[in-house]
């Protein structure tokens, strides 16, 4: 069909939804509108689905969720014997109405449902898949995307967000679809007295805490410790189970940031409310002037990532991603040993863009690092390998540097719960030692080397910025550069094609990690660039590590860096 007959047959069956209707009605004569929402479907990958709000094939609505979860549901019948499924949702615009038309669709495919009586957290989504033995879970979010968006994560029966092969399993399923006449639905009231839909039991929720407690290193510290916690939810999924956790502890001085406590999908305080991102965290940070805490916590809407300010001088000063979680392996690392816990050849898992002070610290406790690509699902998964073989045990700690981190084998993807227990008992520790977070991280890389790295996002919206994210790439694959900001680049690694070249020797070698659209460039002077397309955004993002002696001087190399790269990339 044609997009202008894709407008007309959701003009005329899209009929439930009062605001898809104004919408498409408002859109009548505007062809480039038309053309937005429904020159494609909305993509779907391993992380699912993620797009805008509104009326298309191209959007995100209860009609691309219905089709979607009919696809899902397909899969899961032929694949599983009495299959069920687990959903939860955040505080996202049509969060809970989306986590309900997919209830609907797989009750009336004959697909038991469990699902949250209310919002919570994606790694609770995990825990409740693995906990009663799901076969797969949707998790109905953006994360850290503006109010404009939300998505819809489909994870496996391991609890890991859904292996690039189920997915291509699903989507062909999907693609099969037509999106009006071919999928069932079912009233969500009905199916809930008729059994098929159920909440998710307090006896889960319950259990979920009691394994985040479980990843307590020193648990009688922070209640003798007198910390003081600022802390923002950011309007999303946190506030209930961080909390429980801090107190659950014994940290009771926690002040909540008043306008980012409550779930509201607009985010009208923050914009863009990821915790990387400094202006998320103002309003926080201004309580923090007031208050005084000994340190800010933030988590983003679905609580999969946090992000963490501490006293710095007058002000607070932001920790990067890389820098907590290095620091919290750091931190595990020296009292599993020091309390004898450490296990026989222990493991830590980052991801290809992490930073690379991990391989220093690992190998000072011998630990071995394995690393996987972008995504937690690959942290997840190595995981689950362990596990096959009874060996679990051996994981310590997995993170990336976008702020995501895990302790523990009880969930399959990041927890910004048990990490902001960590993150409080980590202070807790330093504190009791006379050490600031500022002088631990002060010592860290004293010890292990300056290490300074940054990401850059270059957003490229609409159909014609898709073609050109394309472009770019495939000009960095064809002509990759053998100099960038006058050092010479040293090895070349293409992911898509899965091999690495030493520009030096000419040799390649296989890389033997799974396919994907990354490049990175490894230079002189222990530099680095890495840039990857967006499976969840319209953006291309470039990945810099610099080293020096001091970190001074490893910022002002990456700032070079990145200026270099970037007017090559935008030419």
């Amino acid at each position: 069909m044609t997009e202008k007959e894709l407008y007309q047959q959701w003009l005329e069956n899209a009929t439930e939804d009062v605001d898809l209707q104004n919408e498409l009605k408002e859109i009548a004569s505007d062809e480039v509108a038309i053309s937005d929402r429904f020159y494609r479907d909305l993509e779907f990958g391993t992380g699912g689905l993620r797009g805008v709000l509104g009326a298309g094939t191209n959007r995100m609505n209860i009609y691309t969720i219905r089709r979607a979860t009919q696809g899902l549901a397909n899969y899961v019948n032929a694949a599983f014997e009495n299959p069920s499924v687990a959903i939860s949702y955040d505080s996202r615009i049509k969060s809970d109405a989306f986590a309900k038309a997919a209830a609907e669709v797989l009750a009336a495919n004959g697909i038991r449902v469990y699902i949250y009586a209310e919002l919570m957290p994606t790694p609770m989504l995990s825990y409740a898949v693995r906990a009663q033995k799901c076969s797969a879970g949707i998790m109905v979010t953006a994360s850290h995307n503006p109010a404009k968006y939300n998505g819809y994560k489909v994870y496996g029966s391991d609890g890991c967000q859904m292996t690039i092969d189920a997915a291509d399993a699903v989507l062909e399923q999907i693609n099969s679809l037509d999106m009006f006449r071919d999928v069932k639905h079912t009233g969500f009231d009905q199916a809930m007295a008729d059994g098929v839909i159920s909440y998710t039991p307090q006896s889960v929720i319950d259990a979920y805490y009691q394994d985040v407690l479980k990843q307590s290193l020193n648990p009688e510290l922070c209640a003798k410790s007198g910390l003081k916690i600022v802390y923002t939810p950011l309007n999303g999924t946190g506030n209930k189970p961080v909390r429980h956790i801090l107190a659950a502890i014994g940290i009771t001085d926690v002040t909540v940031v008043p306008e980012q406590e409550n779930p509201d999908g607009n985010f009208t305080t923050c914009p863009y409310p990821n915790p990387e991102i400094r202006e998320a965290l103002e309003c926080g940070l201004k309580l923090c002037r007031e208050v005084k805490p000994d340190l800010l916590l933030a988590t983003d809407p679905d609580a999969d990532r946090v992000g963490i300010a501490v006293p710095d001088g007058d002000d607070y000063a932001l920790f990067t991603g890389n820098e907590v979680g290095a620091m919290l392996l750091d931190y595990i690392c020296q009292q599993r040993i020091e309390k004898g816990t450490m296990p026989k050849n222990p493991i830590a898992v980052k991801t290809i863009v992490t930073t690379d002070i991990v391989n220093e610290i690992a190998k000072a406790y011998g630990v071995e690092v394995i690393e996987v690509l972008t995504g937690f699902k690959f942290i997840g998964e190595q995981i689950g390998f362990l596990e096959a073989k009874g060996e679990e045990d051996r994981y310590l700690f997995g993170f990336e540097e976008s702020y995501g981190y895990l302790a523990g084998t009880y969930v399959r993807d990041k927890d910004a719960v048990v990490a902001s227990m960590l993150i409080c008992e980590m202070a807790a520790y330093y504190r009791t030692k006379g050490i600031t977070m500022i002088e631990a991280r002060k010592q860290m890389y004293a010890k292990y080397g300056a290490y300074v790295h940054s990401q850059h996002s270059f957003t490229f919206e609409g159909e014609s910025g898709m073609i050109e994210m394309q472009n770019i790439m495939t000009k960095l694959r064809e002509e990759h550069p053998t100099e960038i900001d006058g050092l010479k680049v040293l090895q070349f690694d293409d992911y898509q094609v899965s091999t690495s070249k030493n520009l030096v020797t000419g040799e390649v070698s296989k890389i033997t990690l799974p396919k994907s659209n990354v490049l990175a460039f490894t230079l002189e002077d222990n530099a680095k660039v890495i840039i990857r397309p967006s499976g969840t955004e319209p953006k291309i993002k470039a990945y810099y590590t610099t080293k020096a002696d001091t970190n001074a001087e490893a910022e002002a190399k990456q700032k070079s860096l990145d200026m270099a790269f970037s007017a090559m990339i935008l030419g």
